[in-house]
């Protein structure tokens, strides 16, 4: 198993003291020894620090500065991942730039010329760039044309992707490092469309099974309950009956900070224009928020900007006193770390890498009391039993095996 490593940081004269679990020092060891290959490692299992230090490591060993390239696979995480680089990069030779569609405090550009400038002005003057991009700005980067020395795909699974998978071999042929961070591999087994078993993205150089992590107290296990509910027959209008069994499943587990995964954007909508759900979770004491690319991001019925709902939902997850629920359709399932979250509900099917990516949400160490992650499926409908069987798949594959949640792409 090993045991935990310090390292001293010195930030603007400041020491900064950091932890490495020994699967994190395993992990940054690998790197160290190859120059590509898939990192697999849970969901929880702070794959991020490994990002940081090796990108420290690099900047402390070479002396005429080294451009450093972070892919995720939606803008927020792009922003999360920046956060965290900076709590820890000693930044007084370090420029960042973001190469995405979204708002940043950062320089930001997505245009060929503009980046290649930013670039090759620092790297002219011998200092660090660090670049936070999405998948969908990938092919920007390529299009500068700059020199890039190390590039770390997070949620690498997206990568293999129609329109994403260009850019990404790209990178696996020209950049100096490329590291493929995954918890939920894809693998193909056809010749027409890619997978993470093809050479381009190396051998794997880490796979940590989630049990080590659990019974190192670095993650919690999962507790699936299925709620079992009577059965109604043919898809209707039934946003009463999504809200009463929402409001039981909540009841009758006593959580108080709860995600729920819903069908669509539509079902969100009518939850919370159609039934009494938000004045039942008021009575209860709850607070409400949801977060959709249709809707953008509305906390107790008031329309807000994505930062302020960032920072709400990280307030409240951090606060014991406070009870809330999120709903939302995909896009809080990968990546985003949430504090505090206890149970995620699931109201839609998903595939092995969605239901995965969800159920890391509340595996998340929380307070003391916390003992596991609670993973709930409402069944009263054909597609509720679905969800529970594959649930169940991937809880028993990932936390008993202790195996990665492998999806395939068979044609």
């Amino acid at each position: 198993m090993g045991v935990s490593v310090l390292y001293i940081i010195y930030i603007d004269g400041t020491a900064l003291t950091i932890t490495l679990r020994p699967h994190q020092q395993r992990i940054t060891d690998r790197m160290l020894a190859y120059n590509k290959g898939q990192i697999i490692v849970p969901t929880g299992g702070g794959k991020t620090l490994t990002m940081i230090m090796d990108t420290q490591r690099r900047h402390d060993v070479i002396n005429n500065g080294t451009t450093t390239v972070v892919v995720a696979p939606r803008i927020l995480l792009a922003e999360q991942l920046c956060s965290e680089f900076l709590e820890v990069i000693d930044t007084s030779n370090t420029h960042i730039m973001h190469v995405h569609s979204g708002e940043t405090h950062h320089f930001s550009s997505t245009k060929a010329d503009k980046i290649h400038l930013f670039a090759t002005t620092a790297r002219t003057a011998g200092e660090n760039v660090i670049i936070f991009t999405s998948y969908n700005s990938l092919q920007r980067i390529v299009d500068a044309d700059i020199e890039v020395n190390t590039i770390y795909f997070d949620e690498a699974h997206n990568s293999v992707k129609r329109n994403f998978f260009p850019a990404t071999e790209f990178f696996a042929e020209n950049a100096d490092r490329c590291y493929f961070y995954t918890a939920t591999p894809k693998h193909s087994l056809t010749p027409k469309k890619p997978g993470m078993n093809w050479s381009v993205y190396g051998q794997v150089l880490a796979n940590i099974p989630a049990p080590e992590l659990v019974d190192g107290g670095y993650i919690l296990p999962p507790k699936v309950v299925v709620k079992q509910l009577p059965v109604i027959k043919g898809r209707k209008v039934m946003y009463a009956e999504d809200a009463d069994n929402l409001l039981e499943t909540i009841d009758d587990n006593n959580i108080d900070k709860t995600l729920i995964c819903a069908r669509t954007t539509k079902q969100i909508m009518g939850l919370i224009s159609q039934s009494d759900f938000c004045l039942e979770l008021a009575k209860r004491g709850y607070s409400w928020m949801t977060i959709t690319s249709k809707t953008g991001a509305i906390i107790d019925g008031k329309k807000v900007n994505r930062e302020e709902f960032f920072n709400t939902l990280n307030t409240w997850g951090k606060d014991s006193t406070k009870k809330f629920v999120v709903i939302h359709h995909s896009i809080l399932s990968e990546g985003i770390n949430v504090s505090g979250l206890e149970a995620v509900i699931f109201m839609r099917n998903m595939d092995y890498i969605g239901i995965s990516q969800s159920i890391g949400r509340v595996i998340r160490l929380g307070s003391t009391e916390k003992t596991f992650g609670l993973v709930c499926i409402p069944t009263y409908d054909t597609v509720g039993i679905s969800t529970a069987k594959k649930v169940q798949a991937v809880v028993d594959v990932v936390f008993n095996q202790g195996q990665p949640a492998i999806s395939e792409i068979r044609r």
